[in-house]
């Protein structure tokens, strides 16, 4: 279960292991990127990508298909440590947690670093509630009241409670695709991660739960730091804070062309090549 970004460190007594650190005022930097690098089986996928993360914003990565997006995104939380032939380097740092240190443990960085996939990924033969709690419940915490107590916060912060609420033991295949995402959503924020990463998360839903899934973005961002892939221009505009750009370069490796203010990113970028494709030239 590590793969879907819901896990958390279990307890003896049936509690669990606080991994939180103190809130992170809103602005502050949060994670930094600093000449990050991943490749395959020796041939670099992604070069050269720095910048910083902000607390309490969405952070948007934007590009065409192949410049490295999703990549990137899965080396935030070590989601390429399953792949042997992988290697990244570069420094990412999670506060001051050096993300790739040896001593780092990716289990314990997943409860920090969440994970929502593009396409809904709830367990199907388990209940609503049981998809809630799932992370907890996997590492240790067996007290009931806890459970209930993070399932019904997680789901409200999701906006799904009110509509799952009376129907708790229901299996997650009975919900809406759009309601499915949701669901993966409030299991990641079950653990209270300080980021929460995004992989296209609507590109599977119908423009309604599109919608949803939008608004739901932009009001999380008070609660946790989003770094959301897309390829929607139109999307990134209206729930991103900062975008950062990425293009495939002449040796076929993404690369960070800009990185700013949305609005900046949109109406003055400072490479012609940002410009070009915010204005759908290419891509």
């Amino acid at each position: 279960m590590t793969d879907a970004g819901i896990v958390t460190t279990g307890a003896e007594g049936g509690g669990a292991q606080s991994t939180e650190a103190p809130p992170t005022p809103t602005g502050a930097v949060v994670m930094t990127l600093d000449d990050v690098a991943v490749s395959f089986s020796g041939r670099t996928a992604v070069r050269d990508v720095t910048f910083d993360v902000h607390a309490g914003e969405v952070t948007a990565l934007i590009g065409p298909s192949g410049s490295g997006k999703t990549t990137l995104l899965r080396a935030l939380n070590r989601m390429h440590d399953t792949v042997r032939t992988a290697a990244v380097t570069g420094t990412i740092l999670l506060g001051d947690l050096d993300v790739y240190a040896p001593t780092t443990d990716p289990t314990l960085l997943r409860s920090r670093v969440g994970m929502v996939f593009q396409r809904p990924n709830p367990f199907p033969t388990m209940s609503i509630y049981e998809n809630a709690v799932a992370g907890l419940k996997f590492n240790g915490v067996r007290k009931k009241a806890l459970l209930d107590e993070a399932a019904e916060s997680a789901l409200v912060a999701a906006a799904l409670w009110d509509s799952v609420k009376d129907r708790m033991s229901a299996h997650a295949s009975t919900l809406s695709g759009g309601e499915q995402q949701r669901l993966c959503i409030a299991r990641a924020l079950a653990v209270e991660p300080e980021v929460l990463l995004m992989d296209e998360p609507t590109s599977a839903l119908d423009p309604i739960a599109t919608k949803r899934i939008e608004e739901l973005v932009v009001e999380l961002k008070e609660r946790v730091t989003i770094i959301i892939v897309t390829h929607n221009m139109q999307q990134a505009m209206r729930v991103s804070d900062r975008c950062a750009f990425l293009l495939m370069g002449d040796d076929k490796a993404g690369e960070l062309i800009e990185y700013g203010p949305t609005v900046q990113l949109f109406s003055e970028p400072s490479d012609p090549r940002t410009l070009d494709y915010v204005n759908g030239r290419f891509g």
